[in-house]
């Protein structure tokens, strides 16, 4: 058995110092001294998917990061890990705890997932090892981390098993209830705008210094046809993460960072909105381009007829929403939000359809990610 400083201390003194998780019992003491010790930041995620975004937004960001998650969370993992990490080459350290770990008793739900934690990792190109146990093993096992992560840029896993951390007091202080934020409604009715112009539209309103991460689809092809600059990124995949990402980078940064998200994909990780309510990074905009359909894939209808996503940012602790349905008016919101503390949410209504022959990045994402990361962490 380790205390939680074993690991942590040593993890610092090699840049690891963000840290972003959901919890687990076997984690609990690692995750206390995380969240009270000065030499870490925390970031509690909603779900492990997020967690993984949220570092890579952190990484990108220029800090070293580590993602704690029950084994269970692996399968959360599975799509951010392959569609994000994987192609841009995004590196983290991964403790993942050892539930239902062979010959120990355990609860049925881990029964599976404890019989295949490793295969797993490595079946995600992720190589992994047991989380060290002793003090005396701790130096080696960083540094087959680092070795393996300096020749693949790709994360690398510990598996802790029941025990391996001594007890710590949770050291935390209660959230404090944010007042509300403030809403305005500039829509007219009648939608006068799609996703292409809606992206021009920003990028005529924000600055040089401003970086822009469009969601996974035809939002982050149609911003690549309209400008590829170094502030961008395209996720090609790990559909929902814009928004965690967005949220890695701007609690990193103080440049203003833009998240360009999808109904559909903002629906796929609402938790997010939660975060970064909690959070609060006042350069954060969070836009939901919201045609009601997932363009990408045939134009089958989503459910955000029924949601207010401008609302439901509010409720989630953003300072400011908006929704608007012209470009006029989205110009009007962003030019408000930009001036005011953050975070904001647009929700910026528009109609379906894109230009024709709408081609793909043609930078390898690994690229991408470099540029972008070279751009933010620059004076």
């Amino acid at each position: 058995m380790i205390s939680a400083d074993d690991f942590i201390i040593p993890a610092q003194e090699r840049g690891y110092d963000f840290y972003t998780g959901v919890p687990c019992s076997f984690l609990t003491p690692f995750i206390n001294r995380t969240i009270g010790s000065k030499k870490t930041d925390y970031v509690g995620a909603t779900s492990e998917g997020e967690a993984i975004a949220i570092a890579a937004g952190a990484w990108l960001a220029g800090r070293k990061t580590v993602v704690m998650c029950q084994n269970s969370g692996l399968g959360n993992c599975v799509n951010p890990i392959t569609s994000l990490n994987f192609p841009f080459r995004i590196p983290t350290l991964l403790i993942a705890t050892w539930r239902g770990q062979p010959g120990l008793k355990d609860e049925p739900q881990h029964k599976l997932m404890g019989q295949i934690t490793q295969s797993l990792m490595e079946l995600m190109r992720v190589q992994c090892m047991t989380f060290p146990p002793m003090p005396v093993e701790i130096t080696g096992a960083l540094d087959r981390a680092e070795k393996v992560i300096g020749e693949s840029n790709l994360p690398f896993g510990f598996i802790m098993e029941k025990g391996s951390v001594g007890p710590e007091e949770l050291d935390q202080a209660p959230a404090e209830p944010k007042p509300p934020g403030s809403y305005k409604d500039l829509r007219t009715g009648k939608i006068k705008a799609n996703r292409y112009q809606t992206l021009e539209k920003t990028l005529e309103c924000v600055s040089d210094e401003t970086a822009l991460i469009a969601t996974a689809g035809k939002c982050g092809r149609e911003l690549f046809t309209i400008a590829d600059r170094p502030q961008h990124i395209y996720q090609v995949g790990s559909m929902g993460g814009a928004s965690g990402m967005g949220l890695g980078v701007a609690l990193n940064t103080d440049k203003p960072v833009v998240v360009l998200d999808g109904d559909g994909a903002a629906l796929m990780k609402m938790g997010s909105l939660a975060t970064i309510g909690a959070y609060a990074p006042e350069n954060l905009i969070h836009v939901v381009l919201d045609n009601g359909v997932h363009d990408s894939t045939g134009g089958q209808a989503t459910v955000s007829p029924h949601v207010d996503f401008a609302q439901v940012a509010l409720a989630c602790g953003y300072r400011q929403a908006a929704t608007t349905d012209t470009l006029a008016g989205f110009g009007e919101a962003l030019a408000k939000v930009s001036e005011n503390s953050s975070p904001s949410l647009i929700h910026a209504k528009i109609n379906t359809g894109s230009i024709d022959n709408l081609g793909r990045p043609t930078v390898a994402p690994e690229d991408i990610a470099r540029r972008f990361q070279k751009f933010i962490t620059k004076g």
